[in-house]
């Protein structure tokens, strides 16, 4: 195997740019991480599989907590042994997605998830 020549983000660049562009994400223990909140067990399952095809179509594979109620992603670039634009890509596309509300874009043909609760899956921010 060789070795990654990838830039790696210091700690403080990592905040900084989570901070403008990510602001929902943070910085533990090297990894960029976040929480998506749901709103149980069928909610949680969507995003898991949301995050898994978005991964595997990048081929970059985050550690994922999994729980009735939430989805923890966590992500860094183990072959660089550090923070890499590819966290960075990965984290904005999941963040594309995952938060996604169609109703609230302008001119668009969808009316979105209704707020009831027997079909709302997850917590927007």
């Amino acid at each position: 195997m060789t070795e990654s020549t990838e830039k790696t983000y210091s700690d403080a660049d990592v905040i900084a740019k989570l901070s403008l562009e990510l602001p929902h994400w943070f910085f533990e223990k090297g990894w960029i991480r976040r929480k998506y909140k749901t709103s149980g067990w069928k909610g949680t399952m969507m995003v898991v599989n949301t995050v898994g095809h978005l991964a595997e179509a990048a081929w970059h594979h985050p550690d994922l907590s999994v729980s009735y109620a939430f989805v923890i992603v966590k992500l860094t670039t183990h072959s660089a042994k550090g923070v890499t634009d590819k966290d960075f890509e990965l984290a904005k596309k999941i963040e594309q997605i995952v938060q996604w509300q169609p109703a609230k874009e302008e001119g668009s043909p969808f009316e979105g998830t209704p707020s009831d609760p027997r079909f709302k899956y997850i917590k927007y921010d």
